[in-house]
């Protein structure tokens, strides 16, 4: 089989697990709105009040959800690849130490602090760039992920810096659009289980939709947890496998600067957009501020030391991260 077709075969297998949530939120409508309300509830009040919550919940998990799927992951800018010149300059170089100096070299101008273990500036050979802070080549996607934190078969995207908050709201929504079926339907899942009814006809979709709901429901509250989990800390599901090494070593809380301040850097500053699947995060993906001592500068350090020791969370996150950007 050609290269071309392979690759297309699987590109169209990437997406099942998108059609198959589809389906499943396709057919959790039918047996919802139809099976349970139209057919099962008795009472026009009940109907109502169920119909008019449920709507809104799956109007905003659905467009969380296209959002984490549809939003592209940005890319690496162009000042970060190497330049034919400097590609072969470094593959010339044989010397795990000459490389490493050359990368230093190429990346003193760049405003990044992470490094590899061997204290080189991160490099892709894949993509014959520098990574910027928190950057990861993604082996799927064939491109280097501003800020990753997971490739995603169920959206068929990475998870990184322009659509995290997309990703943990549709976590988010779709345990509350899991919970809120639960809780209504279990009545008449009861009543049908006990074999308290004879409507045959909707009783199996009722039946299902309840246990469906549940099992989705409990995997989302572990997987949304650990994310608001991530969130608070200022990790990266990679980062908190692997530490990211700075100039004065690894430290796995060395981008957190407090629990607000982090949640702020993934949902912004205004409350009135923080639940809603619109980008407000801070930042650009490339630079980051930091606790970690890098930077040879009294005054933006002692600043940043006296913010931690403090626990000054409640500060202004867009003047702290503009004062370390600027910096640098």
């Amino acid at each position: 089989m050609a290269p071309a077709a392979v690759r297309v075969c699987c590109a169209c297998v990437r997406w099942f697990p998108v059609v198959f949530i589809t389906a499943v939120i396709v057919w959790s409508y039918y047996a919802y709105v139809v099976a349970l309300c139209v057919y099962t509830v008795p009472s026009i009040a009940e109907k109502v009040i169920y119909l008019l919550i449920y709507h809104p919940i799956l109007v905003i998990f659905l467009w969380a959800y296209a959002k984490t799927i549809f939003t592209d992951v940005g890319s690496v800018p162009r000042s970060f690849y190497l330049t034919v010149q400097e590609i072969n300059r470094l593959e010339r170089e044989r010397g795990e130490e000459a490389q490493k100096n050359i990368l230093l070299e190429l990346a003193k101008d760049k405003p990044i602090l992470n490094r590899t273990h061997a204290g080189s500036a991160r490099y892709c050979e894949k993509c014959k760039c520098i990574k910027p802070d928190r950057a990861h080549h993604c082996s799927v996607c064939g491109q280097c992920v501003l800020k990753m934190d997971h490739h995603c078969p169920w959206v068929n995207n990475c998870v990184g810096f322009t659509n995290y908050k997309y990703f943990v709201l549709f976590l988010g929504y779709g345990l509350l659009y899991c919970l809120f079926i639960a809780f209504t339907s279990l009545y008449y899942f009861i009543e049908f289980w006990t074999g308290g009814s004879s409507k045959e006809a909707v009783k199996f979709h009722v039946l299902f939709v309840f246990f469906v709901a549940m099992m989705f429901g409990i995997s989302l509250i572990s997987l949304f947890g650990y994310h608001i989990y991530l969130t608070c800390s200022n990790r990266s599901t990679l980062e908190s496998f692997r530490s990211p090494i700075f100039q004065t070593g690894a430290d796995k809380n060395g981008f957190s600067l407090g629990k607000l301040n982090n949640f702020k850097e993934v949902f912004g500053e205004r409350k009135l957009f923080w639940f809603l699947p619109i980008f407000s995060s801070f930042g650009d993906g490339i630079a980051y501020p930091t606790r970690t001592d890098d930077i040879p500068s009294d005054g933006l350090l002692a600043d940043r030391q006296r913010w931690m020791e403090e626990g000054d969370v409640d500060g202004d996150y867009n003047s702290h991260f503009n004062k370390a950007v600027s910096y640098r």
